[in-house]
Protein backbone atom coordinates (compact mmCIF):
# COMPACT_ATOMS: atom_id res chain seq x y z
CA UNK A 1 0.00 0.00 0.00
CA UNK A 2 2.63 2.28 0.88
CA UNK A 3 4.15 1.77 -2.75
CA UNK A 4 1.08 2.86 -4.54
CA UNK A 5 1.27 5.67 -2.27
CA UNK A 6 4.09 7.19 -3.19
CA UNK A 7 3.90 6.44 -6.66
CA UNK A 8 0.74 8.99 -6.61
CA UNK A 9 2.36 11.13 -4.79
CA UNK A 10 5.38 10.90 -7.61
CA UNK A 11 2.77 11.61 -10.47
CA UNK A 12 1.71 14.14 -8.76
CA UNK A 13 4.79 16.38 -8.23
CA UNK A 14 5.32 15.02 -11.88
CA UNK A 15 2.29 16.83 -13.77
CA UNK A 16 2.63 20.41 -11.08
CA UNK A 17 2.25 23.36 -13.23
CA UNK A 18 4.95 25.83 -11.91
CA UNK A 19 7.85 24.26 -10.34
CA UNK A 20 11.65 25.52 -8.73
CA UNK A 21 15.00 24.72 -10.88
CA UNK A 22 16.27 21.65 -8.68
CA UNK A 23 12.46 19.90 -8.82
CA UNK A 24 12.38 21.03 -12.79
CA UNK A 25 16.01 19.39 -13.43
CA UNK A 26 15.13 16.55 -11.23
CA UNK A 27 11.70 15.84 -13.62
CA UNK A 28 13.54 16.33 -16.85
CA UNK A 29 16.71 14.52 -15.62
CA UNK A 30 18.69 16.83 -17.00
CA UNK A 31 21.56 19.16 -14.53
CA UNK A 32 20.86 22.50 -12.67
CA UNK A 33 22.50 25.00 -15.16
CA UNK A 34 21.41 23.36 -18.24
CA UNK A 35 17.66 22.99 -16.98
CA UNK A 36 18.29 27.26 -15.64
CA UNK A 37 19.04 27.96 -19.12
CA UNK A 38 16.81 26.27 -20.92
CA UNK A 39 13.88 27.41 -19.01
CA UNK A 40 14.98 31.28 -19.20
CA UNK A 41 15.45 30.33 -22.91
CA UNK A 42 12.01 29.59 -22.78
CA UNK A 43 10.44 32.67 -21.12
CA UNK A 44 9.00 30.23 -18.58
CA UNK A 45 10.07 31.63 -15.67
CA UNK A 46 8.41 33.79 -12.77
CA UNK A 47 10.29 35.25 -10.43
CA UNK A 48 8.97 36.38 -7.37
CA UNK A 49 11.67 37.78 -4.54
CA UNK A 50 13.89 35.61 -4.24
CA UNK A 51 11.68 32.58 -5.41
CA UNK A 52 12.18 31.26 -9.36
CA UNK A 53 9.30 29.17 -10.81
CA UNK A 54 9.29 27.71 -14.08
CA UNK A 55 5.88 26.84 -15.66
CA UNK A 56 6.25 23.41 -17.00
CA UNK A 57 3.98 23.75 -19.85
CA UNK A 58 5.72 26.84 -21.72
CA UNK A 59 9.03 24.92 -21.21
CA UNK A 60 7.76 21.48 -22.51
CA UNK A 61 6.40 23.59 -25.58
CA UNK A 62 10.15 24.64 -25.95
CA UNK A 63 11.67 21.60 -25.57
CA UNK A 64 9.63 20.35 -28.79
CA UNK A 65 11.53 22.60 -30.77
CA UNK A 66 14.41 20.79 -30.56
CA UNK A 67 12.28 17.11 -31.41
CA UNK A 68 14.32 15.55 -34.45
Amino acid sequence: MERAIDNVKKTQKQSRKFVRYKEGAEIYGMGLSKFQELAKDAHATYKINQLVLVNTEIFEQYLELYRE
